[in-house]
């Protein structure tokens, strides 16, 4: 114990988590997707641990690298430190089983708002030690967030031919299944159909989440897979500010469920052919589950149950459309 202390003392946490990541993983790029780290990033941890240690811990092998003798022995009690500190942290917060203190939650607009106001209520009324601190943001920038411990627990968003992938060590549950639609303005000259094909929205403007989002490459990808190259020309991060947009007849929106609710007058939702659809999920580490992370989950499923979140089962009538 005493020579973890010491190591812990000497040489920072995440300079150690990127030597043993290198370790697990072989290189320094697989390394960096297991952390979401650019390789740079992971470099230069490596490159001041080196500094600290006054030892090389790396040597180049072929293309790649490979950990030096020295480089081996400290990742050994890198790996016996993080375990440590993993455990460290689940006998607090298992500490007599209580829900209390802080959750640090992350969640994209839309389950933010649809989700989390219910169930923190409850949450917190049946719990009044717990502290829940909400951000939101897109999945995207949150994850990283998440595998880094700034936060506890993400709501997240997968989208179907898009999944958001479970990086090691997250845990991954299914909150919601939901359909999405198409928002046109009641203006449009497709407007009075239920189903619309996305083929016969070439040349349609679109508005969307900024590159890089799972809306983003989602539509994308389902505008593509029907011949149509997008024509994007709204880059908006709230799906409310898209509707306001389809209202005036300026651009069409890819809408989950949950965020056409309520949509603006002037617009209609439209079930797409191919069908497509979005999961809320909730994601946490799975060595830092604690009993707050899983009694805000448990609160958010209770929620979703008793309002029916979510589509109708498969075969159902298709979504009405919006006056």
């Amino acid at each position: 114990m005493a020579v973890l202390g010491s190591i812990r003392e000497v040489f920072g946490i995440d300079r150690l988590r990127a030597l043993a990541a290198v370790a697990a993983h072989g290189s320094i790029a697989q390394a960096a997707r297991a952390l979401h780290m650019t390789a740079s990033g992971v470099s230069q941890q490596l490159a001041k641990l080196e500094r600290e240690a006054g030892h090389a811990l790396l040597e180049p092998d072929g293309r790649s690298v490979r950990l030096t003798h020295a480089g081996r022995i400290l990742a050994g009690h890198a790996d016996l430190l993080l375990t440590q500190l993993a455990a460290a942290q689940g006998d607090l917060a298992d500490l007599g089983q209580e829900v209390l203190g802080p959750l640090r939650i992350g969640g994209v607009g839309s389950a933010v708002r649809t989700l989390l106001p219910d169930a923190l209520a409850a949450l917190t009324a049946d719990h009044p030690r717990l502290r829940p601190t909400v951000v939101d943001g897109e999945s995207v920038d949150l994850m990283p967030r998440l595998i880094h411990g700034e936060l506890d627990l993400l709501l997240i968003e997968s989208w179907a031919g898009r999944p958001v992938p479970a990086p090691e060590g997250v845990t991954l549950r299914t909150l919601v299944s939901e359909d999405v639609h198409v928002a046109l303005s009641e203006r449009h000259p497709l407007s009075d159909r239920r189903t619309v094909d996305l083929a016969d929205l070439a040349g349609t403007a679109w508005a969307c989440c900024p590159p890089g989002t799972a809306p983003h490459e989602a539509l994308v990808q389902a505008l593509r897979s029907r011949g149509v190259e997008p024509d994007i020309r709204y880059l908006l991060a709230e799906h409310a500010t898209q509707l306001a947009l389809v209202a005036r007849n300026l651009t069409a929106s890819l809408v989950p469920a949950m965020s056409a609710r309520p949509a603006p007058p002037g617009v209609r939702l439209l079930a797409t052919r191919p069908a497509l659809r979005r999961e809320i999920r909730a994601a946490w580490l799975t060595r830092a589950e604690s009993p707050p992370v899983r009694a805000c989950v448990a609160a958010v499923e209770a929620h979703c149950r008793s309002t029916g979140e979510g589509p109708p089962a498969e075969g159902g009538a298709p979504a009405p459309a919006v006056p």
